[in-house]
């Protein structure tokens, strides 16, 4: 008997200590670099994802829950909810537009669709569509597919799609940055690249960990981390310096400004909203 509780001892406690290190990935608090701080303004988001501020203070969020469970919800400032759009499967990327706004659902076979004044129209289907950038009568947007996913463009004129490329692995991102480069990523192989004319789309960013919302503005690329422990948000800035503003978090997603100095970022694997202010 001895012998028997001795055993257990020596099997429980690496047992112990393996869920002792992941409950600490799962609640050591987010950690700010210097120069920024960080607090928590939204709870209780399902998986938060993509993120849009409106100009009355409310905010609309995707919920990246999966098989018709997902749900674009808006937040009032008073923190009221309402959802928007209901029973979708992974809705993730969310792009303002011509007075409403285009949303993807990261699912194979669905649509990406515009909504505007409660209605939604299907604008054409993809497989695993996460990352959308809306550039006049260009939409782009970027299949999250293992092996390979596909860019495409859609056009508003005539409803047009075009595939840009075939072979993209993991895309979950596509923005256009404000030197003019139209930059995608590739999370399986943790790079950024360059959609360029000649298809040879050169990589402008490697050696990253799980790459998945892109942003850049006037402090440079700004690039989460969709690592479920210890990830983290990177700023690069215009002289290509790396710069680590957030460590620890969880399954990060999109981040945006929210117009009045701040940001505003989805951590998805946390289901809530955070603020960042530089200080």
């Amino acid at each position: 008997m001895r012998l028997w509780r001795l055993g257990a001892c020596l099997l429980g406690a690496p047992c112990i200590a393996a869920l002792g290190f992941f409950a600490w990935q799962s609640f050591y608090p987010v950690s700010a670099a210097a120069g920024w701080s960080v607090q928590v303004v939204h709870r209780d988001v399902a998986k938060a994802a993509s993120l849009m501020p409106l100009s009355d203070g409310s905010l609309v969020v995707s919920q990246e829950l999966d098989k018709g469970k997902g749900s674009i919800v808006r937040i009032h400032p008073d923190g009221s909810r309402e959802v928007l759009v209901a029973d979708l499967s992974k809705p993730d990327g969310i792009v303002p537009t011509r007075g409403g706004w285009v949303f993807s659902q990261e699912s194979d076979g669905l649509p990406v669709s515009f909504y505007k004044d409660g209605v939604v129209t299907e604008l054409f289907k993809g497989d695993s569509v996460q990352g959308l950038w809306v550039e006049g009568d260009d939409l782009y947007a970027i299949e999250d597919r293992k092996p390979a996913g596909r860019l495409l463009r859609y056009r508003w004129s005539d409803q047009s799609l075009t595939v840009l490329r075939d072979q993209v692995q993991e895309g979950e991102a596509i923005v256009r940055c404000t030197d003019g480069r139209l930059l995608y990523n590739e999370k399986k192989k943790g790079v950024v690249r360059e959609l360029s004319a000649d298809g040879s789309d050169p990589v402008v960013l490697s050696n990253l960990n799980q790459p998945t919302f892109l942003m850049c503005d006037e402090r440079g690329l700004w690039v989460n981390e969709d690592a479920t422990h210890r990830a983290r948000l990177l700023l690069i800035d215009k002289q290509g310096r790396q710069k680590t503003v957030l460590s620890f978090l969880k399954a990060p997603q999109s981040i945006v400004p929210t117009g009045h100095g701040t940001y505003l970022l989805a951590e998805g694997g946390r289901s809530r909203v955070l603020e960042l202010t530089p200080e």
